[in-house]
């Protein structure tokens, strides 16, 4: 009797190209994405890197100065011109929010290609994508998988995140909202994350908000409301840009300000956080009574923390950012009565416009509308999600091509 020895077939092998814009936006959402892909679909993930020092900031692990490392079961190589690391073709090639590939890729993609076309070889061309920004406005499910014929012959593809069935998803790990649930179900999960990060004087009973902002004249009228707060308020502040806009309510630089400092106002404790890795700050988020947070990446993260939360959105220009930022107000508040509704928009589009008189005016009425928000906050992770995330949905298209 004969036995049948299995041949293991080799792993799927996808790339990944990101170039680092704000310093964690984008590459907090692609190394996301490279590590699911990696663990729970078992895809042989490389991913491109063009700032490899801001990419420390949020991987402390990271070695800068290596061109090539692999960490979380994810090659991370160095994109640098002329690249430091050999290219070869993988299944699937992503250019992260129009990154735009080096020439010398693209090339090797093309000779693939012909390769293909001619009888040459059996591999076709990779599957490229360009993966883009989120975004809940209704024209994406028209443009979400469309292909784009480039001038060489090669066939890109524009997948676009969205909200809906007929968008890319959202990025979001399989056990992301059973971890978060039984988090904050234990509340030494926060004292013990507090005790890490060097917070101390916080009582159960006090506010605390986490604060992961743009520079804004919004922020300090917050602030100086919050000295003024019938209970205490914490607010939350990592070393970076949100205290750009707070000079008046340092004692010193924001280069001496050092993590663990507490600055005191009134009823208002500022607490200045160390920078941490992406569980660190999902953890930190999950912990706090409402959150502040920018970009993508942050923002996803904050629906996920089941917490009224702000986002204060990338600023474009002739303000399309608030075209964007009404787009998903409208999703997100369409199950709050209308004057929840109508006060979360008003907080939201206040501190996105800058304005401090509406963003303290807003914020002020939060208080008789926190239980409803919250309410909606923790339904609205299950009824988005819909049971497929974002590399869900990315693996089948990949499948379907």
């Amino acid at each position: 009797m004969t036995s049948m020895v299995e041949v293991e077939k080799p792993l799927v092998k996808w790339d990944i190209f990101c170039a680092v814009v704000d310093n964690y936006g984008d590459i907090g959402v692609t190394w996301r994405l490279a590590k699911q892909l990696t663990n729970e679909y078992q895809i042989n993930v490389t991913l491109w890197v063009d700032d490899l020092k801001s990419f420390s900031h949020i991987l402390p692990c990271l070695d800068p100065k290596l061109t090539s490392q692999i960490l979380h079961g994810v090659k991370i190589n160095l994109w640098s011109d002329p690249l430091p690391v050999c290219f070869n073709c993988p299944d699937v090639v992503i250019e992260a929010f129009a990154c735009d590939l080096p020439e010398h890729v693209v090339q090797i993609m093309y000779n693939q290609h012909q390769a293909y076309k001619n009888k040459l070889s059996n591999t076709k061309a990779p599957a490229w994508l360009n993966l883009e920004y989120l975004s809940a406005e209704t024209w994406v499910e028209g443009c979400h998988g469309l292909p784009s014929m480039q001038a060489n012959g090669l066939n890109k593809n524009f997948y676009f995140p969205g909200f809906t069935a007929k968008t890319g998803g959202l990025i979001c790990e399989k056990d992301t909202l059973t971890k978060r649930a039984r988090w904050q179900s234990n509340p030494d999960c926060r004292q013990q994350l507090f005790d890490k990060l060097g917070l101390i004087g916080i009582t159960s009973s006090d506010t605390v908000v986490s604060v992961f902002s743009y520079e804004t004249p919004a922020l300090p009228a917050l602030c100086n409301l919050w000295k003024q707060s019938k209970k205490p308020v914490h607010a939350l502040i990592p070393k970076g840009r949100s205290l750009n806009c707070l000079h008046s309510l340092l004692p010193c630089s924001i280069t001496d300000l050092k993590p663990g400092q507490q600055i005191k106002h009134g009823q208002l404790t500022l607490h200045i956080l160390p920078m941490t890795d992406q569980q660190g700050f999902d953890e930190l988020l999950w912990s706090c009574d409402f959150n502040i947070v920018r970009g993508e990446d942050s923002f996803l993260r904050a629906q996920w923390a089941a917490k009224p939360f702000i986002w204060h959105i990338y600023p474009q220009e002739d303000d399309y950012h608030l075209v964007k930022l009404d787009a998903f107000l409208k999703l997100y508040c369409c199950d709050l009565a209308e004057d929840a509704s109508k006060i979360y928009k008003n907080l939201n589009i206040a501190f996105n416009t800058g304005n401090p008189q509406d963003t303290q005016k807003a914020w002020k009425s939060l208080t008789g509308t926190l239980p409803e928000l919250t309410k909606n906050a923790k339904q609205w992770p299950i009824n988005t999600l819909n049971d497929t995330d974002l590399a869900s949905r990315l693996v089948q298209f990949v499948k379907n091509s």
